[in-house]
């Protein structure tokens, strides 16, 4: 399994050398799939070699953690190509009888159709519907032949109204901890023991801002955002404040 895992890392390495270095030599913009937090990771630890094509990261919305590379310079080539991401609507045909869906739901009907998991970026979950965010080259396949979610028969279509995505919510709590350290605060957020906080760190598991935070003592800052996978991600979104027993108040927004 682990020589399996580092063979699918190099290959990932491979291709972005590729894609970087036929962007740089033919004056052409190149595009990776859709690369989770792990993946990008990749990208960050290789950047100082790549960064000579030039680059830019788009997921269709604001916040996505799924994301495209685009290789190329603008001002080099005196041209653009635009990232090619689309947004689906999935809605049920039927409100009143459709199921309420999740995430997984969503993700589950689409893995079941064969497609490869690099064509999806994220998927934005509202009132029994959702909206994807995908490469425009599996759209159509998606558009006719997702057809249902779970026991849900649903209809899939192109849109354009990004002012329909649902906005996640995210709940705000106030917490007190001893430091701004990251694993006191990420142990606070989802009530956790230092021990488990720590593993999460010694497995890769914790982003900060994106990047893979290895350093459990790094000191966070306000806007900073923490993604722990397999609990969700929140952020600093308040000023913090000494308590008379010396401990910090902060405020976080989680997302569940």
């Amino acid at each position: 399994m682990a020589q399996e895992n580092e063979k699918e890392i190099q290959q990932l390495k491979n291709r972005l050398r590729d894609l970087a270095e036929r962007s740089y030599t033919q004056g052409i913009f190149t595009f990776t799939g859709f690369l989770g937090l792990s993946e990008q990771e990749i990208f960050w630890h290789q950047e100082r070699e790549l960064r000579h094509a030039e680059y830019a990261l788009e997921g269709g919305c604001q916040g996505a953690d799924r994301v495209v590379i685009r290789f190329g310079s603008e001002a080099e080539l005196g041209y653009t190509v635009p990232f090619p991401i689309v947004c689906i609507n999935i809605s049920p045909l039927q409100q009143k009888f459709a199921d309420d869906l999740s995430h997984r739901d969503f993700l589950g009907a689409l893995m079941n159709l064969g497609i490869d998991r690099s064509t999806l970026g994220d998927i934005k979950v509202g009132d029994k519907e959702a909206y994807l965010f995908c490469l425009d080259s599996i759209s159509d396949f998606i558009c006719e032949n997702l057809t249902q979610v779970r026991h849900t028969h649903v209809r899939c279509t192109v849109t354009q109204d990004f002012a329909a995505i649902p906005q996640e919510e995210p709940e705000v709590i106030n917490i007190q901890v001893p430091s701004l350290r990251v694993d006191a605060v990420l142990s606070r957020v989802y009530n956790m023991s230092r021990e488990k906080s720590l593993e999460l760190f010694r497995t890769g598991k914790v982003y900060v801002n994106g990047r893979l935070c290895e350093n459990n003592s790094r000191l966070l800052k306000t806007g900073e955002t923490v993604n722990a996978r397999g609990f969700g991600k929140f952020s600093l979104s308040g000023e913090p404040r000494e308590t008379k027993k010396g401990k910090l108040a902060v405020e976080a927004a989680v997302y569940r």
